[in-house]
């Protein structure tokens, strides 16, 4: 993976199954040296051309999060396995999302993820408040960046004899902007500085992680609007940014869910 040689992809969501990942049905089932998988994902980025998914699967009888397990599926010449067609998205264009199928794919037993079954979504779990910073790094970039290119387009752009950028409108709007950016860098910052100590609890993760996308949209429309009509135009980074970064209020969990799981902390205080 490391090379390039192999290209990776983690298979959770279902069609019925989102952000509520224990209701996942894509099952698997032992036999003598093999696992055998039924089911279909959904929404898997690098689906189309990945040689190595980790494939989320219900291998045990018991209900909710309990007899998930992760199995890791080499898709090449793996027989029943079928990829569909590219997802036609909103945003984000140059990922290959796309769904996956299993009819009855068999997966060597050794290939099972960890030392028993049944643990895959403590697995996952482990690694979500990671993958939320992740999302809010890029969701406090993408702000950055949209409120640096208003900046100079407003710099430039004349309107009434007089630049935009000398407007109290303007002015008062990119301040709100910028300050909202910065505050966002600030606080991921140092959740990044507890994810590397391994202080990072899943509830300031899930803060990060929605307010920061909710954040980042804020900012990003308020930018479109100061561009006008060119801001509707895909030739300019803002439309793109609009379109790409709408879909991190539902990625990685949504935030809905984020807040569900900051409130359910808080009842235990």
């Amino acid at each position: 993976m490391a090379t390039g040689e192999l290209v990776a992809a983690i298979a959770m969501s279902e069609p019925g199954a989102g952000s509520d990942l224990q209701r996942i049905n894509t099952r698997a089932t032992l036999e003598g040296e093999f696992w055998r998988i039924n089911g279909a994902k959904t929404f898997i980025t690098n689906g189309m051309h990945a040689n190595l998914v980790c494939v989320a699967v219900k291998t045990g009888t018991e209900v909710g999060a309990k007899g998930i397990s992760l199995l890791m599926l080499e898709t090449d010449g793996a027989q029943g396995f079928r990829r569909g067609p590219l997802l036609d998205k909103l945003g984000q264009k140059t990922l290959d999302t796309c769904e996956l199928f299993f009819d009855g794919v068999q997966v060597p037993a050794n290939n099972l993820l960890g030392a028993e079954e049944g643990k895959g979504f403590i697995q996952l779990m482990q690694q979500l408040p990671r993958e939320r910073i992740l999302v809010a790094v890029g969701a406090v970039a993408a702000a950055r960046r949209a409120v640096d290119d208003t900046l100079a387009y407003v710099r430039e752009r004349q309107v009434f004899g007089r630049t935009l950028l000398s407007m109290q409108n303007t002015r008062f709007k990119l301040a709100e902007c910028e300050t909202q950016a910065r505050v966002a860098q600030a606080f991921v910052d140092d959740c990044i500085v507890r994810l590397a100590k391994g202080e990072l609890d899943s509830a300031t993760a899930a803060m990060a992680k929605w307010w920061t996308t909710d954040m980042c949209c804020r900012v990003i429309d308020e930018c479109l609007q100061l561009h006008g009509g060119y801001g509707f135009m895909n030739e300019y980074p803002i439309a793109r940014q609009y379109a790409d970064m709408r879909v991190t209020r539902i990625l990685g969990g949504a935030n809905e869910v984020m807040k569900e799981l900051i409130a359910r902390t808080m009842e235990k205080r």
